[in-house]
């Protein structure tokens, strides 16, 4: 009798050992702990432009993994961007000059790094008449949304060729995908994008670049996407914010090394609106893909007057004031 307790007893022990172990394993595949140390996050990068390949890499290239990260890529608006920073829904973010308005009326945003150069192009259909940035005054330009980064840089451009972007121009809003059928419709003389879209336009319909960001001086050599996260989150994680930032630094160099490789994944993947390999690899080599630091913060002060100039923040705002305010190294040690 007392041999059958004792078999009974190494049996139980033997099954709550097992169901341990099972447990143990399902915390570790979902991301409780394990190589996902940090959890799920999400992290807006399903917009369809090609300058988003330091998100996709560090997902595709398994870096956000490496640095203990589950992460899920998923789609939004600037206003739900905005929402999901304020709430924590969204820990980081890539993003431009959209956000200085924003930070300047109290939003709690930090530049946490820049990410690359030159991916946005002002352009012009055939034939048009305009030649320069002057000739803009009264007409339509068409953005992918009122507030957007495309819009601040052809503010920017209108502002040194003397114009009022406020008063100058009439912008209106499209789908990225529709803004040449606006041309087409005589409802916009021309339109600032992200690229691909401007790009495709000058490569399958005969447009003309009016500024590309990556070569015109007003913007070539300075980072127009940085990487943004909130002080709350930078104080309330600083180490899982500094994983974020180490697994796109990582992404950034991988780019910069094989371009090629790059673009392929974001054909394969769906992750932009071209199959042309060669297309898209030439756009990547032209965005001098590094993670940078000091001269993010730079940029940022560049930018902030470049700005000021035009009305998109505020006249009297103060460069070297904004970007000691606005970036923060989540790096230094």
């Amino acid at each position: 009798m007392k041999e059958i307790k004792k078999l009974a007893a190494i049996l139980i022990i033997t099954l709550m050992t097992v169901s341990l172990y099972a447990c143990s394993k399902d915390k570790t595949a979902s991301g409780e702990s394990g190589k996902y140390k940090y959890g799920k996050l999400k992290i807006q990068a399903l917009g369809g432009g090609a300058c988003g390949a330091p998100s996709y890499i560090a997902y595709e290239k398994g870096f956000f993994a490496e640095e203990g990260l589950d992460v899920e890529l998923v789609s939004g608006t600037l206003d739900e961007l905005k929402t999901g920073l304020a709430t924590g829904e969204f820990l980081v973010t890539n993003g431009d000059f959209q956000y200085f308005p924003s930070i300047q009326q109290g939003m709690d945003l930090k530049v946490i790094g820049g990410l690359h150069k030159g991916c946005i192009k002002v352009v012009l259909p055939p034939n048009s008449s305009i030649k320069t940035a002057k000739d803009l005054k009264g007409k339509n330009i068409g953005v992918d949304e009122i507030g957007g980064t495309p819009m601040s840089v052809a503010s920017m451009l209108l502002g040194n060729a003397g114009l009022d972007p406020q008063k100058d121009v009439t912008w209106k809003p499209f789908p990225l995908d529709q803004l040449t059928q606006a041309v087409e419709k005589g409802e916009v003389d021309a339109f600032a994008a992200w690229d691909p879209f401007g790009a495709l336009a000058v490569k399958d319909k005969g447009y003309t670049i009016l500024s590309d960001i990556s070569t015109d001086p007003l913007f070539a050599g300075k980072s127009c996407c940085f990487l943004y996260s909130t002080k709350k989150q930078i104080d309330k994680n600083p180490d899982k914010i500094a994983a974020i930032a180490r697994a796109y630094q990582k992404a950034d160099q991988w780019i910069s090394q094989h371009p090629e490789e790059t673009a392929q994944f974001e054909i394969e993947k769906k992750y932009v609106a071209t199959d042309d390999l060669k297309f898209l690899t030439d756009l990547i080599k032209s965005y001098s893909y590094e993670f940078t630091t000091d001269k993010a913060k730079d940029d940022v002060r560049y930018f902030a007057e470049q700005l000021s100039k035009t009305g998109f923040v505020k006249k009297d705002t103060d460069p070297d004031k904004f970007a000691n305010e606005v970036y923060y190294d989540v790096l230094k040690k």
